[in-house]
């Protein structure tokens, strides 16, 4: 069977599962006694590992597979959660994600990751637990001089012979003097000394631990020799820098009791502790599970989705755009011929074809939430690199976007999150200086208003330092101290969004580059919509972007210029009026108008596309419409207004390359070509 015909579907189902086991591990990390949501990862495991499986990914299966192991033991209430499991547990997910980007990338999904199985068999077989107690305890199965001599069964072997043969087995304890320094070289002479008068058989720390250094004052040998146990602690003694030497015979039983040591007092009490927690949990968990089986509800519906490639909706969409067109063409000829059945004809078209292009439209949409979910993940790791404590609280994941915003907000909005838990969120002590809770709280919501869906990411943080902002601004050339000072709180908060700002002190690898957030800004007014921020010192700032529903068919604003037809959406558009000659002011050599008790700039959009046929000098009364771009407002003068319509937007491709503020061209009714102003560059 080709494989490579189910590759697509593997990668995207594979994603799928990945995000959901990253978000239900946050929300097991949470609550960890929840043993449903414990099933729930377990199945999205089981279900990646097969399909690994199945498609050759042995290395990908493998460590999905133990990670299973883990889950099972949870699951049936054998093993309890613990901060090292989640931490084994999320490091697998980031390795599992980087062997499928590797499949992705035509690779074969290799990755090392033999620490990481390593780890995971040893919480399955709960050694990591026996690591710990141990390390606690480890003075407790040290002798007097700080070592413990268990033998294996080679040299329990040779020395059993060597004292059956007529030799003696000696122990021999070495304490070196407080004050020694160079510990590896006292250690060899030691040896050195011991080699002369028999054959060193243990040392404890191992040969190579002494060389390193890996070991305090004292260190123990135990030797096979003819000499005499005593004269040999002597001479040992006598090396320079030695404190004690302790020799003692080992006979059958001492040397039995050194390769199967007794486990210590501590060591025993460690592990019946870790057994009492385990049995507790087992019992806890099955009283959850009975809880969960009494109140769960009915099995979901079987899934009524299907995958659809993106290419398929784009050439679906652009089939429709020529409909559209031809309906329009069809409305006009109607119009012009006046035909009773003909009109009703095209009237029914006319409502048959607006409730398919809603069809059309919804295909595209996609649930915010695709976005929003990899969020939680990453400011967990934020979180901790900070050592903050953070809750991310996300509203309204499933507000739909079109799918071509949605493919490029993941960025502006990584920026704003990774801002705000940098420079926004106090550290605990701040927090608790401050009279807040120790935990701080991101807000990240989402919500439709008309045309536009909103995107706002809110803190409970320090809020902006004016001031400070004010100062760098100044102090970067953005804006003189004179225009600084008679700027309102709001200006100078949305300063922030300069190129190349920031205010962080230091430079770390979350943010203090100045390359984050005035590229939120030029990726969002690419996208047609805008990115404002509001902030109160001590209570916290907010971050609101404003986005159009959909990139592929907008509403616009068809004016005339000569000749020429031209569209301006009219998500930018705030008013339209008409303006007289003698109402034009000039300030320090630019065109200006007065507008609602404010003064703004004025653009002849005949001058910027260079209009052959129109010369608005020779009018008396000029129409002019208000654009709006973030903070900034501009007034531009047109020929004529002809109406609304909606227009399908089509890309000026290769050939014209970039017109100065042209963002576009739609077909009209009359089956003509409008190009379509881009507002955002008429500002200067």
């Amino acid at each position: 069977m080709d494989m490579n015909a189910y590759l697509s579907m593997f990668i995207d189902e594979s994603n799928d599962h990945l995000q959901a086991l990253n978000e239900n591990l946050l929300k097991l990390e949470s609550d960890p006694a929840d043993i449903g949501i414990v099933q729930i990862i377990f199945r999205s495991a089981h279900t990646l590992k097969g399909m690994s499986a199945t498609m050759g990914f042995e290395d990908l299966a493998s460590l999905t597979h133990e990670m299973e192991n883990v889950l099972d033991l949870v699951r049936n209430g054998k093993l309890t959660m613990d901060a090292f499991i989640f931490d084994v547990l999320f490091k697998g997910l980031d390795a599992l994600e980087t062997m499928v980007a590797d499949i992705t990338a035509g690779g074969a999904g290799k990755a090392d990751v033999a620490e990481l199985l390593s780890s995971l068999k040893s919480i399955v077989d709960g050694s990591y637990l026996a690591k710990d107690a141990a390390a606690g305890t480890q003075a407790a199965a040290k002798n007097e001089n700080g070592a413990s001599a268990d033998l294996d069964e080679f040299q329990l072997s040779v020395l059993k012979q060597s004292v059956e043969s007529g030799l003696k087995a000696v122990r021999l304890d070495i304490e070196l003097e407080d004050s020694c320094v160079l510990k590896a070289a006292r250690s060899y002479m030691v040896f050195n000394f011991l080699e002369q008068h028999g054959e060193v058989i243990k040392s404890i720390p191992s040969v190579t631990d002494l060389e390193q250094e890996k070991f305090d004052k004292s260190f123990t040998v135990i030797l096979v020799t003819a000499s005499d146990e005593q004269a040999i602690a002597e001479g040992a003694g006598n090396i320079s820098e030695i404190a004690a030497a302790a020799a003692s015979l080992l006979d059958e039983a001492a040397l039995e009791a050194l390769a199967h040591p007794e486990i210590p007092e501590a060591v025993k009490a460690a592990e019946a502790r870790t057994a009492d927690v385990q049995a507790a949990s087992s019992v806890a968990a099955e009283a959850k599970r009975q809880t969960a089986a009494a109140s769960a509800p009915a099995a979901p519906a079987a899934s009524r989705t299907i995958r659809v490639d993106i290419d398929r909706l784009d050439s679906l969409m652009n089939l429709f755009s020529e409909l559209l067109i031809d309906r329009v063409r069809l409305e006009q000829l109607a119009s012009e011929i006046g035909r009773t059945e003909l009109s009703e004809t095209v009237e029914h078209l006319s409502r048959i074809s607006g409730d398919l292009q809603n069809i059309v439209l919804k295909l595209r949409m996609v649930p915010i939430d695709s976005v929003f979910n990899r969020f939680p993940r990453m400011v967990r790791d934020l979180a901790k690199n900070l050592n903050k404590k953070v809750d991310l609280v996300i509203v309204g994941a499933d507000t739909e976007l079109d799918r071509t915003v949605i493919d490029e907000i993941g960025d502006p909005l990584v920026h704003l999150l990774r801002n705000s838990l940098d420079h926004g969120l106090e550290t605990t002590d701040g927090r608790l200086e401050a009279g807040k809770p120790e935990t701080g709280t991101i807000f990240l919501r989402a919500y439709h208003s008309g045309n536009h869906v909103f995107i706002e990411v809110e803190e409970d943080g320090r809020g902006i330092n004016s001031e400070k902002v004010k100062a760098k601004a100044v102090e970067n050339g953005v804006l003189s101290a004179q225009e600084a000072a008679r700027m309102t709180q709001d200006e100078i908060n949305n300063l922030i969004f300069a190129p190349g700002f920031s205010t962080a002190d230091t430079i770390s690898d979350i943010s203090g580059r100045g390359v984050g957030l005035d590229v939120v800004r030029s990726k969002i007014l690419s996208l047609g919509g805008n990115v404002s921020v509001e902030s109160k010192a001590g209570i916290g700032s907010k971050f609101s972007i404003q986005l159009p529903l959909t990139l592929s068919i907008i509403t616009a604003m068809l004016i005339k210029l000569g000749s020429e037809k031209y569209a301006i959406p009219l998500s930018s558009i705030v008013e339209t009026g008409i303006l007289s000659r003698d109402s034009i002011l000039n300030v320090h050599g630019s065109r200006m108008i007065t507008y609602r008790n404010a003064v703004i700039p004025l653009v002849s959009l005949g001058s910027v596309l260079e209009t052959a046929d129109f010369n608005e000098e020779e009018e008396l009364e000029s129409e002019y419409l208000v654009i709006r771009k973030g903070d900034k407002w501009a007034a531009v003068i047109v020929d004529d207004f002809i109406g609304q319509s909606e227009i399908v937007l089509k890309s000026m491709g290769g050939y014209l390359g970039q017109i100065p503020a042209v963002s576009g061209a739609t077909i009209l009714g009359d089956g003509q070509v409008a190009l379509i102003i881009d507002p955002n560059a008429l500002f200067k």
